[in-house]
């Protein structure tokens, strides 16, 4: 805010800088070409007190009564305000004009002959009759006065206008990281509940393999602890999260399901929201697999154009898992909205049997 108030009175000490260094300009110019003129300070101090009760003007309308108009909306005040400047200047203006003479007598050598009065001289104007009020060079001033009224209110407008903008971007982007953190943390703690759940179920039928998972989940806990607050994290270590996920998640199953995943077998140097799949994969687990029937999830994660093209393929459990937690897909695309807004694809097929999930968003 205080940068723009700063241009904006650079603004008007530049422009008031050259009106007064116009008059300078001139009178050198016309010395420089004409040999028989000299350079006569007098003139300069002339146009000088002119342009200065100009702007002793603008000083007036620009620290007092403008602000009453762009920030107060006191319409009212600002408008009586102004035209009593106005007049006040029109006054000024007509009673300082140097052909409005105090008195008017006739000239003295124009005499009466046995009550004959010479013809008035071939002039516009009879000498005898004084100056119109309001003459042609007080009209132009009144009007330069309006003009200068007019930009100075133009030039607050549009600072104003810029200073509500950037606050505007300032509220959006403070809401948007408020959202993105809420999203975050909306997720994490689903996913270890469930994560811990598995951990318990292996306790009891194989600890050693229950000690291993606690070693595997204590890597994904340090990769949330530190990686799930930032913007983007590498898109190795996402991958390394969801291999290491759907393997733990592996462990409660029988081989009456049948866990698929394709990840790409070389990953370029990209960086990915944290945390951004999990929801979709996680959503397949809790009700796409079955302890009675055969049910199957497929993953499929592949890189091409500088997009990720993301796919989850599961069926359909006549009776779903009834494990609490999991994040909403209105969720996902809530957050997907936010970070991407238009630059992402999101089609979800859900069918009778088979549930999918096809993602595609742009690789940073």
């Amino acid at each position: 805010m205080k940068h723009q108030s700063r241009q904006e009175n650079l603004i008007y000490l530049i422009v008031w800088g050259l009106l007064f260094a116009a008059p300078l300009l001139s009178l050198y110019v016309r010395t420089v070409n004409d040999p028989m003129l000299t350079f006569d300070w007098t003139e300069v101090f002339l146009v000088w007190r002119k342009f200065a009760v100009f702007l002793l003007l603008f000083v007036l309308h620009n620290v007092f009564l403008a602000p009453l108009l762009v920030h107060q909306n006191r319409r009212t005040l600002y408008f009586s305000i102004v035209a009593a400047v106005l007049v006040a200047f029109t006054i000024y203006q007509c009673s300082s004009r140097p052909d409005r003479p105090r008195g008017h007598r006739p000239p003295s050598h124009i005499v009466e002959v046995e009550g004959h009065r010479p013809p008035p001289p071939p002039d516009k104007h009879r000498p005898d009759m004084p100056p119109p009020i309001v003459g042609e060079h007080d009209i132009l001033a009144i009007v330069v006065l309006l003009l200068m009224f007019g930009a100075n209110l133009g030039t607050k407008y549009y600072f104003r206008s810029r200073r509500d903008h950037q606050k505007l971007l300032n509220l959006e982007k403070q809401n948007l990281e408020q959202q993105l953190e809420y999203l975050r943390y909306q997720i994490n703690p689903h996913f270890f509940m469930n994560t811990l759940n598995n951990i318990h179920a292996l306790v009891d039928i194989d600890p050693a393999k229950a000690q291993e998972t606690i070693v595997e989940l204590s890597k994904m806990m340090r990769f949330v602890l530190y990686e799930g607050d930032k913007d983007g994290v590498p898109l190795t270590r996402e991958l390394d999260f969801i291999r290491t996920y759907i393997k733990l998640m592996q462990l409660r199953y029988t081989d009456k399901v049948r866990i698929d995943l394709d990840l790409p077998a070389e990953v370029p140097d990209k960086t990915i929201p944290p945390l951004m799949l999990i929801p979709f994969i996680e959503n397949a687990f809790k009700h796409g697999v079955s302890y009675k029937q055969e049910s199957f999830i497929e993953v499929k994660i592949s890189l091409e154009d500088e997009r990720l093209r993301f796919s989850c393929r599961n069926s359909k459990a006549d009776v779903p898992n009834q494990e609490k937690g999991g994040v909403g897909l209105a969720n996902v695309r809530k957050r997907l909205n936010l970070l991407y807004e238009h630059n992402y694809a999101l089609r979800i097929q859900d069918n009778p049997d088979v549930y999918t999930v096809e993602l595609t968003i742009p690789l940073s």
